[in-house]
């Protein structure tokens, strides 16, 4: 049997014209789980979905016929664990195919997953759990510690499975897998019902769980399928380091790839280590890669090998400046396809090499099938040129259903049908954005407001400069005046080196953005997310 059609944009072609063409599949009974993995399997089953590569290189294939049968067979565990549709079911592992057998599981109960980091401590930890009501927790023996001083505070939490062998107060997943049947009827979903539940942390309060229908998948696909260059490609393999408790690591990659039937590599980093991460990708021949800027920052520094042959790159989370840009042309033979998106709204502006100018410090242009524009305080579109806040006109297949049991905090999100998402940038005439900063991130200094954005973007630009990052510092007559922190090069000489930089920046951005002082650190204050952490930086002063 011929494998399924996945493409939403059927080829690449001038930007304007996808968007004009472009329409959404009607969806009315839609599982994730269903696209992901049963018609593959039914279909293909022995073709790869997943390569699992350990911590010492042990390397294992694990095709769409064994993810099925393994899904069904934890499906049944967890419904005789009482776990049930609309339950919610956590998925704390780092990035290894078991958290996507655990993904497929969930989906085909009905339940609804909610991922967490493995860093997490046990406050974070607990929060997620008992403000969502988890009834069931996949985990192993690394993370189980964790739990155990919670149990007796999460009442709803009813069955927790080890899948590394036997744990105190766990299920042994392979033990339960053994005995469990390989046969299961998923529960039959609509489109609108509920699949995700990501946590995500604002600037006050405590995080808000983002909750998303199974629709929200179809949502990502024309931008995956535009930054991505015509994704898929034959000899297409996906991979990338951002952990899948992430929306941009779950979302941006790996359950696209087993959506559109390309092999996705798990491999799991307890630190990033750019020349391990090259090394796996010249190994395995990844082609295609979702590297936050940071990786990105860092793999520069470290030797490419050879062998490397990639196809295409796309990074979100931090703006890229133009040498990353360059760097990717020029040592990569790769343009490095810029993506914006949220939590709550994932995938929704892009940037490609393939069909458009690309421009440095630009997001690119709205991607087919979303409405994006830059809005005022009372929802009105903003002129070219203008600064305003990047918001996205609902419905929106990729937009999420509302914030868990926040209904006043959903209606507070929008202004009309504007989704706003509290960041700040521009649209020019022809329809490019560029992102200016989070709003609680501008500078207000001597009655102007300054994005950190483009002074990060020019320090970085420097040779000795590995990463930058400016906020705004209290000033008795300017209210706020810039400072900014440096990570340097190994090596780098420091001597004179403040005063070049703010140099440069007054040079190539304005003098009136010019940092004030730069101060160079030793490691730059980081989100689990790869984005850095301003507000950390501005309690030092």
């Amino acid at each position: 049997m011929s494998e399924p059609e996945r493409r939403l944009v059927p080829a690449l072609a001038p930007w304007e014209d996808m968007r004009k063409a472009f329409r959404w599949p009607v969806l009315k009974r839609f599982n994730i789980a269903d696209v992901c993995c049963e018609e593959w399997a039914r279909f293909c089953p022995e073709k790869v979905a997943i390569v699992q590569i350990g911590a010492g290189g042990a390397r294992r294939e694990i095709t769409y016929g064994a993810l099925s049968e393994a899904s069904n067979r934890l499906a049944n565990v967890l419904r005789d664990g009482g776990v049930g549709q609309g339950d919610r079911v956590a998925v704390y592992l780092a990035q290894s195919a078991e958290v996507l057998i655990a993904h497929m599981a969930a989906y085909k109960l009905g339940a609804i997953v909610l991922p967490l980091f493995t860093l997490f401590g046990a406050e974070a930890l607990e929060y997620r759990l008992a403000d969502s009501g988890a009834a069931a927790v996949v985990s192993d023996r690394a993370n189980l510690p964790k739990l155990a001083g919670l149990r007796d505070r999460l009442p709803d939490l009813r069955l927790v499975l080890s899948v590394d062998g036997p744990a105190e107060g766990a299920l042994d997943w392979q033990g339960a897998q053994a005995e469990a049947s390989p046969d299961f009827t998923p529960v039959e979903t609509m489109a609108e019902d509920p699949a995700v539940l990501i946590y995500t942390s604002g600037t006050t309060g405590p995080p808000k769980g983002a909750l998303h229908a199974h629709r929200f998948l179809i949502g990502h696909l024309p931008s995956m399928e535009c930054h991505h260059e015509g994704f898929p490609q034959p000899g297409d393999k996906g991979w990338t380091p951002a952990d899948w408790a992430w929306i941009g690591g779950l979302m941006d990659m790996a359950i696209p790839c087993l959506y559109y039937g390309v092999p996705l590599v798990a491999h799991r980093m307890a630190k990033f280590d750019p020349a391990a991460a090259w090394a796996l990708i010249a190994h395995e021949g990844i082609r295609n890669l979702f590297l936050p800027p940071t990786a990105l920052k860092l793999m520069r520094g470290a030797e490419v090998p050879a062998g490397v042959d990639i196809r295409t790159i796309g990074s979100g989370g931090e703006s890229l400046g133009a040498e990353i840009l360059a760097w990717g042309r020029e040592m990569l033979g790769v343009g490095i396809n810029e993506i914006y998106g949220q939590t709550e709204c994932n995938l929704v502006l892009a940037s490609c090499h393939g069909t458009m100018e690309v421009r440095p410090g630009s997001m690119g242009k709205a991607v087919p099938g979303h409405e994006v524009a830059v809005i005022d305080a009372d929802g009105r579109e903003m002129p070219p040129g203008e600064i305003g806040e990047i918001a996205v006109r609902r419905p929106d297949p990729v937009m999420f259903l509302g914030y868990w049991k926040q209904p006043e905090k959903t209606a507070g999100k929008f202004t009309g049908d504007w989704m706003r998402t509290g960041d700040l940038g521009r649209r020019d005439a022809e329809g490019y954005f560029t992102f200016v900063a989070r709003d609680d991130d501008v500078i207000t200094s001597a009655g102007y407001r300054i994005g950190p954005t483009e002074i990060e973007t020019c320090l970085a630009g420097h040779p000795d400069v590995v990463m930058a990052a400016a906020v705004g510092v209290p000033d008795p007559e300017r209210t706020e005046v810039v400072k900014a922190y440096v990570v340097l090069r190994e090596g780098a000489a420091r001597d004179g080196l403040e005063a070049e930089l703010i140099a440069r920046v007054r040079a190539r951005v304005s003098p009136h953005v010019a940092p004030r002082s730069i101060e160079a650190i030793d490691e730059m204050p980081m989100t689990a997310t790869g984005k850095i952490m301003r507000r950390a930086l501005r309690d030092r002063g």
